[in-house]
């Protein structure tokens, strides 16, 4: 019986201790959380001079591109399906053609949208 009440002011003490603090969770998409400038998105393609570095450092194989007979960059894909949003693409890119931006809803019902295309006007 004594353990009882002591529980029932233990759960009473909390209520009243959460009740005057801010809420934590944010009335999204109405609210959208700021983001700190270390956010790593939806990743995007200008300048590219196809070097094939983004191919090698990424570890999900998430990057192709073909090139057409000029060597020139004729579409680069990027497949989100695969990509775990590591930046190495974007850090390790001579030219700095791949920039990870900060959007993050990227939820589709189609998943073919999934897989970000960029055909010519990659290059400079």
């Amino acid at each position: 019986m004594l353990g009882g009440i002591k529980g029932l002011f233990e759960g009473l003490f909390t209520v009243f201790k959460h009740l005057f603090k801010r809420p934590v969770t944010l009335e999204y998409p109405e609210k959208k959380r700021e983001l700190n400038d270390n956010f790593r998105g939806k990743p995007v393609v200008e300048g590219c001079i196809g070097c094939g570095i983004c191919q090698k450092v990424c570890p999900t194989g998430a990057i192709s591109f073909t090139k057409d007979e000029n060597g020139k960059v004729s579409s680069y894909t990027v497949d989100l399906k695969k990509c775990m949003f590591c930046g190495n693409c974007e850090y390790y890119c001579p030219k700095g053609a791949i920039k990870l931006t900060k959007e993050y809803e990227l939820a589709t019902d189609d998943i073919d949208e999934l897989v970000l295309k960029y055909n010519g006007g990659c290059n400079d």
